[in-house]
């Protein structure tokens, strides 16, 4: 009957422990209330000596006490309580659980009733030995009863499997998920998909490909690869390969079949370094996704049987990734049409001049996924006086765009007409009453600052209709610069029949005028005064007045994100002519270094101080290696020197991964690219251009180290 171990004569049997816990083997069993162990039931011993030798974690608990007998696997779980935990009562051992429901309770269940009971994500109240508290661990355990050779219940096994790694990848998979949904590109669906199954899975290979028209591209990271911060924020290097290329990842894409390799080689044929060729067991899983082909590989350097358990969680990861892709494919299409609608629309070259250097800088607001009115132009003037202006449509739509597109042609006409400021706002408030009364709509507004800077008389003529004041960067008396802002005449926006009036103010050698959209300044959590302010006083500290540097300045002035566009230009009257050069890059591998000797050999000629020539072509060739990893172009490398500072940009004509300013802002060169430009340079920045981005650097010049306007322009 339960609440007694069976007995029978002493035999010679085993000793418990033989082939497993040495504490058992030596535990006073004949002091407790189960006596020896060969005193035992032969049924009892049996279960016993079945414990102590497995390798799963298993107990006995026996008699009407339940008193506990265990093996090493069962040890492991119950920490610190082993080995005192031994012959005593179950009750004893785990009292503050124990009254708990689902513990005590079912454990005297099956002893009293006969029942099998089984457990589902427990977690067991356990220390780790020597280590404090320790991760809880989660468990599936089962109970049954152990009955005795006449079919007396005497006591309960309990097996315990462990499925704390399973629950924390099954969370793991809900973070994962989280993740993705903030996820815009393609790009950033690999950075997200490679760290979580690396980690996830425990992983010695991850890699993740998708379809590129016909053929495909892959990026991989690797166990222990060395990534930093930075490098988290990088583009992944995508790698392309044929459309017909025979490695399970575009095979499994392709045919969108999973595969499942337990031990072999699986990469051998197609590996392309020694981390491929040590993978021996690789899951590789496709894409469930109507807009974008792809797949997900998992791979390890030892065997592994891939259970069912974990093949159902890949497939689900898989599933996800495929989402994902899928809502970055159609991000990127509808972001390209209507970036390219909007860049389409702004000029593609802004005027090279002598003495006047000229950059400006448009980002989309909200999430770049829409065309916004933003616009800005600088064109020649009959005279010979260059016309710049700088406006906004409201609206974050292609009908915005459009309307930007009509008034920034029909002002450029009206200037080439009649200069005047004052008269070309005057025309373009009857453009804009004409077109909303066309569109029987009042909701148009737009603001516009146009202005006419006559470098030979020194001087800038502006008019504005609602557009935010000008800022002139001048020296001070005593060579410190001040930026301020032009009280130029306030006028109501376009097309609300105002008058506008005119402003002239000085415009010498030294100075750089700053035009810029209000999505500069404003911002939902303060006043438009503070982002003002800030403006000033980010212009005034600046290291230069180079223009493009300026504009960089302009638009992290005021922090904080903002939903508007931001548009910016900037146009500097040089002290002295400035020296330029360009150099077209194709997409070889030897364009780097071709690009260092001919920085070198181009600025040594110019008499650059030997500190920064060796700062500016390390910087560039870390800018041409980024422009030819990411972009897959032909670069074009421009070098232009004044007696204050060297500019260098690398431009590409490559548009994936240029999406959001968050990703425009970053550097590739693995890691110490971005860490090399920031401490070399003393200003840097991205311009995303009509056909693909542009990445620039400036170092100021030593006073005396340039000899920049001694000799001739060649």
């Amino acid at each position: 009957m339960p609440g007694t171990v069976g007995r029978v004569p002493p035999s010679p049997v085993p000793a418990p422990g033989a082939t497993a816990d040495p504490y058992a083997a030596v535990h006073p069993w004949a002091g407790t209330p189960l006596g020896a162990p060969d005193t035992w039931d032969p049924a009892v011993r049996a279960v016993a000596e079945v414990v102590l030798a497995s390798p799963v974690p298993m107990a006995l608990l026996l008699g009407d006490d339940l008193a506990l007998l265990y093996n090493d696997g069962y040890a492991e779980l119950i920490g610190d309580r082993h080995p005192h935990a031994l012959g005593r009562p179950a009750a004893e051992v785990f009292a503050e659980v124990w009254r708990e429901p689902g513990a005590g309770e079912a454990l005297e269940r099956v002893y009293r009733q006969g029942e099998p009971f089984l457990e589902r994500e427990v977690v067991l109240p356990a220390d780790r030995q020597g280590a404090g508290p320790a991760e809880p661990a989660v468990f599936t355990r089962g109970h049954s009863p152990v009955r005795d050779s006449t079919g007396h219940i005497v006591g309960v096994l309990t097996v315990s499997a462990q499925t704390t790694q399973l629950t924390q990848q099954l969370q793991s998979l809900s973070d994962f998920a989280a993740a993705l949904s903030g996820t815009l590109t393609l790009d950033d669906v690999a950075r997200v998909t490679l760290r979580y199954c690396l980690h996830s899975f425990d992983a010695d290979r991850v890699s993740f490909a998708v379809d590129e028209g016909p053929a495909w591209r892959l990026v991989r990271r690797i166990r222990g690869e060395l990534l930093d911060e930075a490098d988290e924020r990088l583009p992944p290097l995508w790698r392309r390969m044929p459309p017909d290329a025979p490695m399970p990842a575009v095979v499994a894409a392709r045919s969108g079949v999973a595969s499942f390799t337990a031990d072999g080689q699986p990469l051998r044929e197609v590996a392309v370094d020694r981390h491929d060729e040590k993978i021996r067991a690789l899951a590789a899983l496709p894409l469930r996704s109507a807009v974008v082909r792809g797949s997900l590989t998992v791979g390890y350097r030892a065997p592994r049987p891939w259970s069912p358990a974990e093949r159902a969680l890949l497939a689900a990861s898989a599933e996800l990734v495929g989402q994902a892709a899928e809502r970055a494919r159609r991000f990127e299409t509808q972001h390209g049409t209507a970036q390219l609608l909007q860049r389409s629309m702004l000029p593609e070259r802004l005027p090279d001049l002598p003495r006047l250097r000229i950059a400006a800088r448009y980002d989309p607001g909200v999430d770049g996924n829409a065309a916004g009115g933003d616009f800005y132009d600088a064109f020649l003037l009959p005279g010979g006086a260059l016309g710049v202006v700088l406006g906004d449509v409201a609206g974050h739509d292609v009908q915005a765009a459009a309307r930007m597109g009509q008034v920034r042609a029909a002002l450029r006409a009206l200037a080439l007409v009649d200069p005047r400021p004052d008269a070309v706002l005057g025309g373009l408030d009857r453009l804009v009453a004409s077109l909303g009364t066309e569109g029987a709509t009042h909701e148009l507004f737009v603001t516009v600052v146009f202005g006419v800077v006559d470098a030979e008389r020194e001087r800038i003529t502006l008019a504005s209709a609602g557009h935010p004041a000008p800022l002139i960067r001048r020296g001070g008396a005593d060579g410190a610069p001040v930026a301020g802002f032009v009280e130029v005449p306030p006028g109501p926006p376009l097309g609300l029949g105002g008058v506008g009036r005119t402003v002239t103010v000085p415009f010498r050698p030294g100075d750089t005028l700053l035009l810029y959209s209000d999505g500069v300044v404003e911002r939902r959590w303060q006043d438009l005064a503070t982002g003002m302010s800030r403006l000033g006083a980010a212009v005034t500290g600046a290291g230069s007045g180079d223009p493009r540097a300026l504009c960089a300045v302009a638009t992290a002035a005021v922090p904080g994100a903002t939903e508007d566009d931001v548009a910016v230009l900037a146009v500097e009257y040089a002290v002295r002519p400035s020296r330029s050069a360009g150099m077209e890059v194709p997409a070889e591998p030897t364009a780097p270094s071709r690009v260092r000797h001919w920085m070198t050999a181009q600025l040594t000629e110019w008499q650059v101080p030997e500190a920064v020539v060796g700062a500016a072509v390390l910087c560039t060739s870390e800018l041409t290696t980024n422009a030819l990893l990411h972009a897959g172009t032909a670069a074009r490398v421009e070098v232009d020197l004044s007696a204050e500072r060297l500019l260098v940009s690398v431009a590409d004509s490559g548009t994936r991964g240029q999406v959001t300013r968050a990703q425009t802002d970053t550097l590739s060169s693995r890691g110490r690219g971005l860490g090399l430009i920031e401490e070399l340079s003393d200003a840097w920045g991205t311009d995303p251009t009509v056909r693909g981005s542009t990445v620039w650097f400036e170092i100021l010049i030593p006073p005396g180290g340039s000899r920049v306007g001694d000799t001739p322009l060649g």
